[in-house]
């Protein structure tokens, strides 16, 4: 078994408090991501996993067993980084054997498992290159292939995709997905990129300035985000999020108002609040079936088209074009509405979520 717990783990640098408390399971096998922007903890928390940072309180343990203590060689993990870290002088062979051989693996046993590692990661023609011959997707299968080769518990990895081209990191992404899952490992996968996290993830971690935000499947951060900020940040365009008042049984938003389901009413009730903050993905707009006071009118400042979507850019009834911030709705890319257009627009109903808008926690 190699589940890790990560119990009320904190980092401090000085006064600076990089990671908040952090309680945190991943189960045997699972492939978990640690998704956030650029200074949110997530590779420090990784590195204390690792053993390549110590923590300023709390505890980890891999399998039942605490190792807070040992070095990571010691701690059953191997590491893919960012950068390859693939050793010029060597062979891909010897680059792959490295570990095995740092173990005292026997070497028919180091020339077996190297040859299973190449095959995984389909690099079995490239073994006797040295690495200024690979390109830098080979590079990146032959650093994966050295960590699967030493047979970890644990597998941590730091952005390793995040230098490849988008056609290269596309194929990684989907090859790394199977071969994690035959190799059976527990993995912990560190990323900025919303996409790789749940194309790839069992569960993803989302962390904010040092502090968990929600963990859950990519499904259910997307359609039950747990606050405000986890609505924003999961969804590409992001959720539309806006301060609304309350009004007749629903939320008013622009000339419209809408309606809203009876417990999120109830939370808001129990919490005095007459006004909360909306959210709307673009997908969950829809073309009003009739044009009157009920649709929701949107002014188009600008249209993307990409193809077999469109993303409509506009402002609400007595709204700045320059300086409010644009609403964003999804259409069918091949019948988009034109720049200028005022069009009516309902909410596909159960679609809103709806947020406390001093604390940002979910209602309902």
């Amino acid at each position: 078994m190699a589940d890790i717990d990560i119990k009320g783990v904190e980092k401090r640098f000085g006064s600076y408090v990089a990671l908040h408390a952090i309680d945190l399971t991943i189960r045997d096998q699972e492939f978990l991501v640690l998704l956030g922007a650029s200074g949110c903890g997530k590779t420090t928390l990784l590195r204390i996993v690792a053993g390549l940072e110590t923590a300023t309180s709390g505890e980890v343990r891999i399998g039942g067993r605490r190792v807070d203590g040992l070095a990571p060689r010691d701690r059953g993990i191997a590491m893919v980084f960012q950068n390859y870290a693939v050793f010029p002088h060597m062979t891909v062979f010897e680059n792959i054997a490295f570990g095995l051989r740092m173990k005292k693996v026997p070497e028919v046993d180091v020339a077996r498992k190297v040859k299973r590692s190449a095959e995984l990661m389909h690099i079995e023609q490239l073994l006797q290159r040295y690495s200024g011959q690979l390109s830098g997707g080979q590079r990146q299968r032959v650093a994966v292939a050295r960590a699967l080769a030493v047979e970890p518990a644990v597998l941590l990895m730091d952005e390793p995709l995040s230098n490849l081209d988008a056609l290269l990191r596309l194929e990684m992404r989907a090859e790394l997905k199977g071969v994690l899952q035959e190799s059976k490992t527990t993995t912990i996968y560190v990323t900025h990129d919303q996409v790789e996290a749940m194309t790839m993830g069992h569960r993803v971690a989302l962390l904010k300035d040092g502090i968990l935000q929600q963990v859950d499947t990519p499904r259910n951060l997307y359609d039950k985000p747990g606050n405000a900020f986890v609505a924003g940040f999961i969804g590409s365009p992001a959720m539309n999020l806006r301060d609304v008042e309350l009004s007749n049984g629903g939320a008013k938003f622009g000339n419209a108002v809408i309606p809203l389901s009876k417990p999120v009413l109830d939370a808001a009730t129990a919490a005095h609040l007459n006004k909360i903050t909306l959210g709307v993905r673009p997908e969950s707009f829809h073309i009003a079936s009739d044009g009157g006071d009920a649709a929701l009118k949107l002014h188009v400042n600008l249209v993307e088209e990409l193809g077999a979507d469109a993303y409509v850019h506009g402002t609400l009834p007595g709204e700045d074009e320059l300086h409010a911030k644009q609403m964003v709705a999804r259409f069918d890319g091949r019948v988009p509405p034109r720049v200028g257009d005022t069009i009516n627009l309902e909410v596909r109903t159960g679609e809103e979520h709806a947020f406390d808008p001093e604390t940002g926690e979910r209602l309902g």
